[in-house]
């Protein structure tokens, strides 16, 4: 994934902070997302889905609300209306010097924003919702007492996720006056709904309201055990995968797909997710997959490790290889399993290696063979599993070539 920083200007002119992932590929399409009240776009969850998108080719803009991270501007002056307008401005800059959006993406209150702002960005197809408010008015629940304090002094500075914030009287007003049935009832564009059903800071009710106000298509996906920020990367990592499946059917490729430069043809990329632990983002074509480490070894355990991804290309490799020749002498096999295990060994405990120095890999196979075979056929097929390709590499010599690229 690739990352620039950009900004733009703001409802009311201030400069908005702004990142624009892109896929090491070009985009294919864009999106934007909007991050919750009083974040920024650099929550973990914002981040993670991001991550994803840009992974199935979609390129992400996320930005810092009016007065918010590294954002200019008082957020104390800004109202849920203004955050409407920024996400337009968000949305014309991205028309203007990338690609329309087609993708919207809110969390929390910037999901009740993106469903305020669909109508003004007709480019877009397709909307997603995370926790959010079925209207802006549920925020004011966050403040609590306050909010008389607000009403009766015009404003007051409040407690939010254990950081100070000025609240004024015209923010109050504007969310209690600010309803979204009619703009969700008149989107005509799809909608997911995401929400948690544990969540205890905008209630599971929400989405049903959504859900019921809008037309098909629409989907809704429960995020289980997920909390209101989905802070927990499993979590994450299953809204990001969910909203690049169902935004494949909605987004329309506007740009051409081409390997980055310098990426040659039939090349696997494994790149860094994060700079923090061991999560790799791992290319194969048109396709990922994550690898990683154990929580035992400072790992995320997001993802198989190195080893695990050898055996399994080992394993994938040895079905292939019996089915394959299973299809093409028309024996009655049902069904092929693998399991793989690796393991390191004393040279010296292995009767049939050469090396008898330090410790080597062994790499045990257990095969299923399921069907109504005969003893001759499944002995040719436990044969025929010590021909496949990946098998025959991993005991003959290899080498491997590393240079630098700049």
């Amino acid at each position: 994934m690739l990352t620039e920083r950009i900004d733009f200007p703001g409802h009311a002119g201030d400069k908005l902070a702004a990142r624009l992932d892109l896929p090491d590929r070009g985009a294919r399409a864009y999106a934007l997302f909007a991050h919750c009240f009083t974040c920024s776009k650099d929550i973990a969850a914002a981040r993670r889905i991001s991550e994803q998108l840009t992974a199935s080719g979609i390129g992400v803009l996320r930005f810092d609300f009016t007065g918010l991270g590294h954002s200019k501007g008082e957020f104390a002056n800004t109202t849920f209306s203004s955050n409407v307008e920024d996400l337009v401005l968000a949305a014309n800059w991205l028309r203007e010097n990338r690609g329309a959006p087609q993708l919207l993406i809110g969390h929390s209150l910037g999901g009740a924003a993106v469903l305020a702002a669909s109508v003004q960005v007709a480019d877009a197809n397709a909307v997603v919702t995370i926790g959010a408010p079925a209207d802006p008015e549920h925020v004011l629940h966050n403040l609590g007492s306050e909010v008389e304090t607000i009403r009766a002094q015009g404003e007051a500075e409040v407690q939010l996720a254990g950081r100070p914030f000025k609240i004024k009287r015209s923010f109050v007003e504007d969310v209690e006056s600010s309803k979204l049935e009619a703009a969700i009832g008149g989107m005509k564009k799809a909608l997911l709904v995401l929400h948690a059903p544990l969540d205890e800071t905008v209630g599971i009710e929400n989405a049903t309201q959504i859900f019921l106000a809008a037309r098909h298509p629409k989907s809704f996906v429960t995020l289980d055990n997920a909390d209101h920020l989905i802070t927990n990367d499993r979590d994450a990592m299953y809204a990001a995968d969910v909203i690049a499946a169902w935004a494949a059917r909605y987004v329309e490729a506007d740009a051409e797909h081409h390997p980055a430069a310098g990426v040659e043809e039939g090349f696997v990329r494994v790149a860094e997710a994060t700079p923090n632990g061991f999560l790799q983002d791992v290319h194969v074509g048109g396709h990922h997959l994550l690898a990683d480490e154990p929580k035992s070894v400072g790992g995320t355990d997001l993802g198989p490790g190195p080893y695990d991804l050898v055996a399994a290309g080992l394993g994938a490799c040895t079905s292939m290889t019996i089915r394959m020749y299973a299809r093409r002498k028309e024996i009655a096999l049902e069904h092929v399993s693998v399991d793989v295990r690796h393991e390191k060994i004393h040279a010296q405990d292995c009767a049939n290696c050469e090396t008898q120095v330090g410790k080597i890999d062994v790499f045990q196979r257990e095969i299923k063979l399921l069907g109504d075979l005969t003893a001759e056929q499944r002995a040719k097929l436990m044969e025929i599993a010590d021909k496949c390709p990946v098998h025959r590499t991993l005991e003959s010599e290899v080498k491997i070539e590393t240079r630098e690229i700049t």
